[in-house]
């Protein structure tokens, strides 16, 4: 086995409280491809800045392999000191290294040479951090967030780069698809303690789930220990003192080990607050356009939103895709066409933007508006304490300043805000930002579970795949078009993807070695969709009303004398009761293909 580039051995550190790392071991060799995963606020960024020098831990050791070059992305960059892009992308590297790399980088993330970087976007200043730390070809990368503010075409162009490079790779994503990619090996920060496995992504979170299984399972064993042991205590004491004092130092060493065990942390509550039930018909464009200046966003685009719709809009950055949400949601007006809400709506939304919030608020003043302590959730008083403890965040922080939250506690509340208000219509833009794999679950069965209308924008392909049922993509010159299915979906049908790149197949390599397999994608969790378990509890009143519906057409043709009395009357009925009786079949076959569906996931 190769020596180690970079080591972390023993590594214990403490922000007050709860220790954030014990113990920890890390070992990163060359060609290493592995992705650092946990909850949000379990230590990943920080071990990645252990790992580039920038904090020292309380206790443990760091070697790095003399002459070996470390680069390290932070999520969010320091410009301060330089004038121009290219000077910062230029800073990252060394003494001796080619200047080159750095202009063909700022070249193909189309990044503006000369400009002030303070001015940058966030895209474009996430673009010009990755262009600083892959200028110098490093030995090894530790990549913080790397897809965060990334367009789908950047993110993409972004896999291939990293795939061809020979650097070592430590990562931090809740990108599944680029994890999936990428990883070969998975370190995973729960408690306090790092586990390893040299396997990559893909297959990591069945193996995370049959960790905790088991976990629970000795926990229930140890429980059952000191049950019987405690039982011992009150009913079995005997004379024999000697025996009596080692049990019983026995039963408190159990008790001190339950004690000082740390439970996984629960999973996070997300609920949306719904509404009464919007019109079937919720948003009708029709051959709206939209131009700002001499640039045409969008034209001649139409589409019709049922209820129960989930719709995904994707593209590349500046495409015009919170333009084309503002325009369907009626908070902006088309220049040309029509768009008509439909009836009985209830909208809420999220938007991308999560610095619109005060950062001198409390979370508990976020959510209750700065005043009392309850918050209104489906139109129902809740105390905040309880609906934070919803949303994984703890008593304590409830007095906690905004300014101070992670990314991914701000991405959080920002749910919070948004699925407390009563909807029937959710609008969402980015809403996986910053949110970590679990929450992300969590979020995906809400949506699924959500009986109103969806429409977001999101560059996660594994999300808009569990999600969405429709993908809306820029076609060029304000031309937008539909695709059924989820993001994979659009790409086949397209034969391109969203830069417009035709899709790659697989092609022998020049030695004549196969092609590598990209990994494989692990099955999403099957569960019922909206309109499988819309049909499931409607379709046995359904059935109801057809047999009653039958049963009287048969009653009336049981009338012998009625083919003489009124002939068209006759056919009609018959007409009638042969076409109930298709109908019936119909419901009675579609509910029961149903049934054995759900009994069969419920067995999983």
């Amino acid at each position: 086995m190769a020596p180690p580039l970079v080591q972390l051995s023993d590594i214990a550190l403490t922000f007050g409280g709860t220790p954030l790392l014990e113990g920890v071991e890390l070992a990163v060799s060359s060609a290493d491809r592995v992705c650092l995963v946990g909850r949000n606020g379990s230590g990943k960024s920080t071990l990645l800045k252990i790992a580039a020098g920038l904090i020292v831990p309380d206790r443990g050791t760091r070697f790095v392999q003399p002459g070996s070059t470390v680069r390290y992305l932070a999520q969010e960059p320091d410009f301060a000191g330089h004038a121009t892009t290219l000077g910062f992308v230029e800073a990252g590297l060394g003494p001796g290294d080619d200047r080159y790399p750095a202009r063909y980088l700022v070249e193909q993330l189309q990044l503006d040479a000369e400009q002030d970087p303070a001015r940058l976007s966030g895209g474009e200043a996430r673009r010009a951090a990755l262009a600083r730390v892959l200028a110098p070809e490093p030995d090894i990368l530790l990549l913080d967030e790397p897809t965060n503010h990334l367009d789908l075409p950047t993110i993409e162009w972004l896999e291939q780069e990293l795939d061809r490079r020979r650097a070592a790779l430590v990562m931090v994503s809740h990108d599944r698809r680029f994890l999936q990619r990428l990883s070969r090996a998975t370190v995973w920060l729960d408690r306090g303690r790092a586990r390893r496995i040299e396997i990559g992504f893909s297959a990591f979170e069945s193996w995370r789930d049959e960790t905790l299984a088991e976990e629970e399972r000795d926990r229930h064993k140890l429980d059952r220990k000191i049950e019987a042991e405690a039982d011992w205590v009150r009913y079995g004491v005997t004379a024999r003192r000697k025996r009596n004092v080692r049990r019983m130092a026995d039963l408190q060493q159990l008790r001190q080990q339950r004690r000082e065990q740390r439970r996984a942390a629960g999973r996070a509550a997300i609920l949306a607050a719904e509404s009464e039930k919007s019109g079937t018909v919720v948003i009708e464009a029709d051959r709206i356009g939209k131009a700002f200046g001499d640039r045409t966003i969008v034209e001649d685009f139409s589409i019709r939103v049922h209820r129960g719709d989930r719709i995904g809009i994707v593209g590349p950055n500046g495409s015009g895709k919170t333009t084309l949400i503002n325009l369907l949601a009626g908070a902006l007006q088309p220049d040309t066409g029509t768009v008509r809400l439909g009836v009985n709506l209830a909208m809420a939304s999220l938007d991308q933007r999560r610095d619109s919030l005060d950062p001198c608020w409390t979370l508990s003043e976020a959510l209750t508006g700065g005043s009392g302590d309850t918050v209104m959730v489906a139109g129902r008083p809740r105390h905040v304490i309880g609906y934070l403890k919803d949303f994984l965040f703890s008593p304590e922080q409830a007095k906690t300043p905004l300014e101070v939250l992670s990314g991914g506690e701000r991405g959080r509340l920002m749910l919070a805000r948004a699925l407390a208000k009563p909807s029937n219509l959710l609008v969402l833009d980015e809403p996986t930002n910053d949110l970590d794999l679990e929450t992300l679950d969590v979020l995906e069965e809400t949506l699924g579970d959500y009986e109103g209308t969806v429409i977001l924008i999101s560059h996660d392909r594994d999300f808009l795949d569990r999600v969405v049922t429709t993908v809306i993509v820029p076609e060029g010159n304000g031309r937008w078009l539909e695709y059924a299915g989820g993001y994979t979906d659009m790409v086949a049908q397209r034969g391109a993807d969203v830069a417009g790149r035709p899709v790659q197949r697989a092609t022998p390599k020049a030695d004549g070695a196969p092609p590598r397999a990209p990994p494989p994608s692990p099955p999403a969790r099957r569960r019922l969709s909206f309109h499988q378990k819309h049909a499931l509890e409607t379709l046995p009143d359904t059935i109801t009303i057809l047999g009653k519906k039958v049963r009287d057409l048969q009653n009336k043709l049981a009338d012998p004398h009625l083919y003489a009395r009124d002939r068209r009357r006759f056919e009609d009925t018959s007409h009638a009761l042969t076409a109930a009786q298709s109908e019936l079949a119909t419901a009675e076959e579609k509910w029961l293909e149903l049934e054995l569906l759900r009994e069969e996931i419920e067995r999983e």
